[in-house]
């Protein structure tokens, strides 16, 4: 569904809106819960922020049969390598020199990213490790033969999440055990939480639904679903926005289901600012993938 958002944040006690990143009002605004989270009895204390987990290709159904922009239609997607964490404050600040966080911890999900900030680390993160960058940062164009890092396509990201599964979320058709893996409104207390404290999904990757909102590669289009090639789609040409996905902390079970869409302005320009809800993990090709 083309949701944009109309949470109005207050940072630092100052109300910012920005006419320069074209932000429409928000048609819902999910409002923070003051429940008490749920933490595991045994917290995963993540050993290396930079691990990976091979995520060997195939062939699966894409969509949400209750979202008009999401219809469920068969997709493949090649093997690619994904962060098994969200990238983290330490991360970000360690390559890129600073920390545009609201929420301040060195093992939180760094937030405040706009789409164009999210690149830019994946190209630092190439360079830093002898790689081929991924982003022509002029063009914003993506360069899927590199072997760098960059951010995942939308379908990449919901086959990672799914981890094998057609249920409304990876854990099953109800959020009854949601909480075991994900931050959302009613565990979150009205803040994100440091990375890698929930349960993984099936295939090993954590906070891949709720703590903060996952950047995406592709620009959003409502529509594109009908049009999208059947193998690696990787997003429409052109658009205004681009995809999120997975849910955050201050919004609803329901956003962290597998097939649900969602999307932002990706800030080329630097009058644009990033919100305490967006984060992202890169991906790479895995050797040999198409």
């Amino acid at each position: 569904m083309q949701h944009i958002l109309t949470t109005v944040f207050l940072l630092s006690g100052t109300l910012l809106l920005v006419d320069g990143c074209q932000r429409k009002p928000a048609a819902e605004a999910p409002q923070a819960s003051s429940a008490s989270s749920n933490p595991q009895s045994a917290i995963h204390n993540p050993q290396s922020a930079d691990a990976m987990v091979l995520i060997q290709g195939g062939r699966f159904t894409m969509g949400d049969q209750d979202e008009p922009d999401a219809a469920p239609h068969e997709v493949t997607v090649s093997s690619f390598h994904m962060d098994k964490y969200l990238v983290t404050q330490e991360q970000y600040e360690k390559l890129m020199g600073d920390n545009p966080s609201r929420w301040k911890g060195p093992k939180n999900p760094v937030e405040g990213v706009r789409w164009s900030d999210a690149v830019k680390f994946c190209n630092a993160r190439s360079k830093a490790e002898g790689l081929q960058p991924c982003y022509d940062l002029t063009t914003w164009q993506c360069n899927f033969e590199a072997n760098g890092y960059r951010l995942p396509t939308e379908a990449e990201w919901e086959y990672a999440c799914r981890a094998g599964t057609s249920t409304a979320y990876f854990c099953g058709n109800s959020p009854t055990q949601l909480g075991d893996y994900a931050w959302f409104d009613r565990n979150a207390g009205g803040r994100p939480q440091p990375v890698g404290q929930k349960k993984p999904n099936p295939w090993g990757l954590y906070d891949i639904c709720g703590n903060v909102w996952h950047w995406c590669h592709d620009f959003y289009q409502v529509e594109y679903y009908a049009a999208s090639p059947k193998e690696n789609p990787r997003g429409p040409q052109e658009g205004d926005t681009r995809v999120v996905r997975g849910g955050a902390w201050k919004f609803s079970s329901d956003n962290c289901r597998s097939g649900y869409r969602y999307n932002e302005n990706p800030g080329y320009v630097d009058v644009c600012f990033g919100y305490d809800i967006y984060g992202f993990r890169c991906v790479r090709n895995a050797p040999g993938s198409k």
